[in-house]
């Protein structure tokens, strides 16, 4: 098997397409929009339900200053998005990323990929010694994906944020290149 291709996932279907990572760009707002909806997607994140398409465009439209915001594409269809976000001032040494994966694709290597090419951005474009992510404590994949690319736990943030009718904690988590 080639580089490019990945593995039969958990649930027995094969992806064998090339996966390709690229910038966001506004023409994405549809696609990232459906997969911010779906109810895995939703979960993982901040993001409230019913995110339309005009928020979505209007974000990729005025991306933040130091950001890069990535799009995981298979076989014209994106899969995932991914972003990385420079701090300023005394925290120019620091960044903050966050990321999610189509709810049919979790598992089949889009999340490894995404964020490796968030690390290869900090690490060799940007100079970022610190990496910082906060993820929900129920979020088993995602905290085992983190950890595999050096991220370590550094506290718990006990009712973090209001999901699904309850308060959730998460951790917070960074990976330091020293």
């Amino acid at each position: 098997m080639n580089s490019r291709q990945q593995e039969p996932d958990e649930r027995g279907s094969s992806r064998s397409e090339a996966v390709e990572i690229r910038a966001a760009r506004p023409s994405d707002a549809e696609s990232i929009a459906l997969i911010a909806n779906l109810p895995g997607f939703r979960a993982g994140t901040l993001r409230l339900p019913f995110q339309s398409i005009e928020q979505t465009r209007e974000w990729l439209e005025k991306p933040a200053p130091d950001a890069t915001n990535l799009v995981a594409v298979v076989a014209g269809q994106v899969v995932g998005n991914a972003g990385l976000r420079r701090h300023s001032g005394r925290q120019v040494h620091t960044g903050h990323l966050g990321m999610g994966v189509h709810d049919e694709f979790v598992g089949c290597g889009i999340g490894s990929k995404l964020l490796a090419a968030l690390i290869d951005t900090a690490d060799n474009w940007l100079a970022i010694k610190r990496l910082e992510l906060t993820v929900y404590v129920d979020n088993k994949s995602a905290i085992g994906l983190y950890e595999k690319f050096g991220f370590e736990t550094e506290g718990r943030l006990k009712a973090f944020a209001f999901r699904n009718g309850e308060y959730v904690d998460a951790f917070t988590m960074a990976r330091i290149r020293m």
